[in-house]
């Protein structure tokens, strides 16, 4: 058990809390402990019942069965790449960032109608690390197809399209968008500073918050991404990958 809890302890932390947030939010749902109901990002309950909890929950609300899995190991490798690689040492500006990030992903998936963000997310993160990545670095399609890492996230696009229809992929695009504006503001493009790079210098309560971990290397080598599956809104009733049954009502 011990040496369990050693491995965790060398995750870097933001990584960690992503993948703890997912199991966290996911798992009660799928064992029907938490209605989802309970997690979803309801606007009117927000602002109105100041149930805040949500603007959390519906971030890590993952779409069970395989297609799950495929999400989670997703979720981590892309963020332990970015705060092993790029944000080494900096893992507190990485939470800043994205937090910043979250914030940028509900503004503009409101007016989608968008109830939960996970896909959102995967897709900003994705596309800030293929930006990211070194040139010519590959990447692998479920094991099937190896193709340039750039292309990742115009793939994942595409599939949130075949298997979840036009709303899916519109959030997905939305994620992306995020993603494209969080590289250019905070990284810059042909060499020069990010428009915002000090807007990403994490405060100081944050900093105190997150340690940045220990140092690694600037990249893990070629990092192999899964890209998830989505399930068919025509099997789910739902755009995003969910089956939440029928008869009830939001906030109950």
């Amino acid at each position: 058990m011990d040496q369990f809890f050693a491995e965790l302890r060398k995750i870097p932390p933001v990584t960690r809390f992503l993948c703890a947030s997912s199991l966290g939010v996911t798992i009660p749902v799928l064992m029907q402990l938490v209605s989802p109901y309970k997690v979803l990002f309801v606007r009117e309950l927000v602002t109105k019942k100041f149930q805040i909890w949500r603007l959390y929950t519906s971030f890590f609300l993952g779409s069970g069965g395989i297609g799950y899995i495929f999400e989670l190991v997703m979720l981590y490798r892309t963020a332990d790449q970015l705060e092993s690689g790029p944000y080494a040492r900096r893992s507190g500006d990485f939470a800043w960032q994205l937090l910043l990030a979250n914030a940028s992903i509900i503004l503009a998936c409101i007016p989608l109608g968008a109830y939960i963000f996970t896909r959102p997310l995967l897709l900003a993160l994705t596309y800030l690390s293929s930006a990211l990545a070194p040139p010519g670095m590959q990447t692998s399609l479920m094991g099937l197809v190896t193709l340039p890492v750039k292309y990742l996230p115009y793939i994942m696009i595409a599939l949130d399209f075949l298997m979840g229809g036009p709303a899916a992929a519109a959030q997905a695009v939305a994620g992306a968008v995020v993603g494209h504006f969080w590289w250019w503001a905070i990284w810059g493009t042909d060499g020069r500073r990010g428009a915002l790079e000090s807007l990403g210098r994490a405060p100081s309560w944050m900093r105190l918050l997150v340690a940045d971990g220990v140092d690694t290397p600037a990249a893990r080598g070629g990092g192999v991404h899964v890209v998830p599956p989505r399930q068919p809104a025509a099997l789910t009733g739902s755009t995003t990958g969910h089956h939440w049954g029928s008869g009830q009502r939001l906030g109950n």
